[in-house]
Parts: structure tokens; sequence; C-alpha cells
């Protein structure tokens, strides 16, 4: 079995196109990679590129990003909406067949050490690469984003894996980079029928398995956990698109389908006065989360965007019983108008389906 890896590095560049298009390049070029998709945001500023190839060309490809990314992008300056602590914030490496996760994490961990040691970047390692078990999670990595970077290098408890003791000029421009290893997930933003932020933000504490702090009586606070396992999210306003958002990363597929974390912001959005007009992917979706999505939102004659085509799908299923009487494609084209993922732009369902 050929041996391929995703890589899915956050540039913190999403407005200059000359950039994105400089960092987008020393990737592509690097023989072997495959670039299947990049999205780029202006309120996040910040650009993922997602692509695929073997250990040895992606390792490669996404040193070369990082490099390239140091060169352009000064963190000293930087703003956005997206939370970030490096010109290349988050670089994960994915195993995609012939492969495991603890090689990724391997793989990973070795290119951390490469990218401080040739270009002094500092680097944490998280997910399956993390050094110690509280580095698992991004955001205890990314705690404090940039600003917070230099008091973060000078406490030795703080510390990135890979870094100096002391805040360098290199630190200073380029920040830090998160690089580890784990499964796929889905980055997915829910657009609202809203500009609120605040109302974003509330929705965004409803869902994500983390929930909210609330405050008891007696002044202590505790913990209110949302409704759906394995499942980041956070609230924002995009100002490109007039509306407010919630993101959210799925990182336990199995325990949260996509159409069931549509369903649940969806439900939330309602309970809190507003709705949900459509889905942004951010990078590559499994083909199959479609499939599953179309079937279930046709056996429980759930319509949205894509009502009419639903409809009378639905209608054929309720005649023969079951939704294998329609094809894949069509079941994919039913969740696809469901959701509204073609709502903010085009969203191709031949390049972004794995």
């Amino acid at each position: 079995m050929e041996r391929t890896i995703e890589c899915v590095p956050n540039f913190s560049e999403g407005r200059d196109k000359e950039k994105i298009s400089g960092i987008v390049h020393s990737i592509s070029d690097v023989p072997g990679i495959c670039v299947r998709n990049v999205s780029s945001g202006e309120a996040a500023n910040r650009t993922v590129v997602t692509f695929t190839g073997s250990p040895e060309a992606v390792c490669t490809a996404a040193f070369s990003g990082v490099r390239k990314a140091a060169e352009l992008i000064d963190m000293r300056v930087h703003k956005g909406t997206h939370p970030r602590i490096g010109a290349t914030d988050v670089l994960p490496l994915v195993p995609v067949s012939g492969i495991s996760l603890e090689e990724c994490a391997g793989l990973a961990r070795t290119l951390a050490q490469r990218i401080y040691t040739e270009l002094g970047i500092p680097c944490y390692c998280y997910e399956a690469a993390a050094s110690r078990p509280e580095r698992k999670r991004l955001e205890v990595c990314r705690k404090g984003e940039y600003e917070a970077l230099a008091a973060k290098i000078a406490d030795p408890a703080l510390r990135p894996d890979f870094g100096p003791d002391n805040f360098t000029e290199t630190a200073a421009r380029s920040g830090a980079t998160v690089v580890g290893a784990r499964d796929f997930l889905i980055a997915v933003n829910f657009n609202l029928d809203s500009k609120s932020a605040r109302l974003a933000t509330e929705i965004a504490e409803d869902v994500r398995e983390s929930g909210r702090m609330a405050a008891e009586a007696d002044g202590t606070r505790r913990r209110i956990p949302g409704t759906l396992r394995g499942c980041k999210a956070i609230g924002w306003y995009i100002d490109e698109y007039g509306i407010a958002q919630v993101s959210m990363n799925i990182t336990d597929i199995a325990a949260t389908p996509l159409h069931a974390a549509f369903l649940e912001v969806c439900r939330a959005a309602e309970a809190r006065g507003t709705r949900v007009t459509g889905t942004e992917i951010i990078g590559l979706l499994p083909r199959k989360c479609l499939v599953e999505a179309g079937e279930y939102f046709l056996m429980n004659g759930i319509t949205g965007p894509g009502a009419g085509r639903a409809a009378s799908d639905a209608d054929r299923i309720k005649q023969e019983g079951q939704p294998s009487c329609l094809t894949g494609d069509r079941l994919v084209e039913t969740a696809a108008g469901i959701m509204g993922l073609d709502g903010l732009q085009p969203f191709d369902l031949t390049s972004r389906l794995l």
C-alpha cells in the first residue's frame, strides 16, 4: 500500500494574495506534492493549505512552507479574528494510507526539531506528538496567543518543546509553530442570520464539548458542558461576509457526524432567536460524511436550502423504503444543498471531497 499523509498548515496571512501565493508555491514546488485546497479568510487573516504526498515529500514541503512564511509574515504587526501564535500557526500531519498515527507523531517531532534547529522558530508538539498530556490540546499550546509567547518562553514550565530560553529576534518576528499528528477532523463554520459575535459565541458555548463556565450563588464557578462530543467551537463576526459564524472543529467524527453538528447548531441558534443560513467547509471533507448526511436527512424528512430536490428524494424513499435507492452522488448533492455548502462561495464536490 502506498504510504500517504495529509498536511494542513495554517498560516497567519489571509489578505495579501502575493504572500499567500508565495507560500503555496513553496509547498507545491516540492516533487510528489499535490495541493488539494487553499482556503483564505480576510477577517481571520489566515490561510489553510491542504496537501498530500509521501511522508518524505510532505515533511519537505511543510518545512519549505514554514520557511517561506517566516520570510513573509511579521507577527509583530499581525491582526486577525482567529487565535494564533505564529506565522505558521499550526501544522498537523494526518495519516491517510499505509502509515500509522504513531509514525506520523514521530515525523512531527522530527519536523518540529528541524524547524527550530534550522530556522530558529520555537515549536510546541501537540496531539499524538505531545511531550506531556496537557499539550495534546492545541488550545493549551496556543494559550495567550502570540502576545503571551515572550512570557511563556521565559517560563520553563510553559516553554516550547523545541526553542530558546529567551525571546529571540526570530521568535519575535515569526512567533511559534504548533506541530503535531492527529486523525482527520472537520473544520466547519456555520453561517448565522446575525451580525452578533456575542450571539455566535453563546451558541458555540451551548454546543462545544467544553461548554461554558458559570458562576454559582456562593461565588464559585463550575463548568456546564455543551451538547456535542468531540467538538471545539468559538463564535466570531466575519466582516468580509457581513455575518457572524459558529466556527467549529469536529475532532471525533464517529461521536459527532457533520450532520449531527449541523442540526444541533441549528437547534441552538433557533433557541436563541436566530437561524443557520449555510455551512462553510474549510479544507477537505470525507465523501462518506455527506453520504451519511444525505441518508439521515432524507430518512428523517429534513430539508433546507436544497428542499426541492430533498423533498422529491424523500418521497421516493418512502416508496422504496431505503436511501440505497439513491446513488451516492445524489445523496452527496442533497446533503450539500440542505446544509448550504454553497452559501458563501462555490463548493466543488469533485475536488473538495476525499
